[in-house]
């Protein structure tokens, strides 16, 4: 039930935001097609790509590795989509770094037009849009490695008069370099960014029997969002019942074990009297 509200959601978005078609005798975009293909992309391995960043140093996608990664896809020509959903992922992306800290994921603008998004219009548009340093890089490559990791993670887009017909995608890749979750439109809740942050970052992190996974696993477990409030909030009430529910489970275990020894009948052994 989840993931088809997601994808109406996504659907419902991409009437709103898609730019129409000026190119005359191109077909025009099937909302529900483009959003099923980018859907598709779930669970893909993305490729170790080389990307240019815009100092012009290369950058390649390994080094990101490790951290869930989040993937904005613009062009730095776009003066209607993309700036307003850049805004909405700073904003998304500050209230995520409040809540889980600043060090648990890492950002990714991507610019998808290889002939105009030089380094140059990258350190523009990040300058523009005053988009935080920390953390957070921006990148393009050549058309042949742009159209490899845009196939790898579903986005779908079409040469128009005077710019490009698109999606607006945001792409969450976990550690490993999965894609994780999309979202859609640049007006999206702050939460669809935050809870598949949250699965990633507390949901995925308990490795082995560790101090350090059990408490990871407790705060996800434990963590909500309040809509009162638009924060996530550790709900102790959860907690308790965890705690009071653990205890339940190592009594009634005592209770059996004393249970079970006291109905233990002792093995004698027979002898022959001579």
């Amino acid at each position: 039930m989840g993931d088809l509200i997601r994808r109406f959601v996504g659907i419902a978005l991409l009437f709103a935001v898609a730019i129409p078609l000026r190119a005359e005798g191109a077909e025009s975009f099937d909302p529900i097609a483009v959003v099923a293909a980018s859907e598709a992309a779930l669970g893909r391995l993305v490729g170790d790509y080389t990307l240019v960043d815009r100092h012009g140093a290369s950058l390649p996608l390994a080094e990101l590795r490790g951290r869930p990664l989040v993937v904005s896809i613009v062009y730095t020509s776009c003066s209607s989509v993309c700036p307003p959903t850049t805004q909405r992922i700073i904003q998304a992306v500050e209230e995520a770094r409040r809540v889980f800290g600043a060090q648990q994921f890492s950002v990714l603008t991507l610019g998808f037009d290889a002939r105009n998004d030089t380094p140059s219009r990258l350190d523009a548009f990040a300058k523009t849009q005053r988009i935080p340093e920390a953390d957070w890089r921006l990148a393009s490559a050549d058309a042949a490695t742009l159209r490899r990791l845009l196939a790898d993670v579903g986005f779908s887009y079409r040469a128009a008069a005077g710019g490009f017909e698109h999606i607006t995608q945001t792409t969450i890749l976990d550690a490993e370099g999965r894609v994780y979750r999309h979202i859609y439109g640049d007006d999206f809740p702050i939460q669809m960014l935050l809870e598949p942050l949250k699965d990633l970052i507390y949901g995925t992190s308990l490795r082995g029997i560790t101090r350090e996974g059990l408490i990871d696993r407790i705060k996800f477990i434990c963590t909500t969002y309040n809509p009162a409030t638009g924060v996530y909030e550790f709900d102790y009430a959860i907690g308790f019942g965890i705690v009071l529910g653990g205890l339940s489970l190592i009594l009634t275990g005592i209770v059996i074990l004393r249970l079970w020894l006291g109905n233990r009948r002792p093995v004698g052994r027979c002898r022959d009297e001579v």
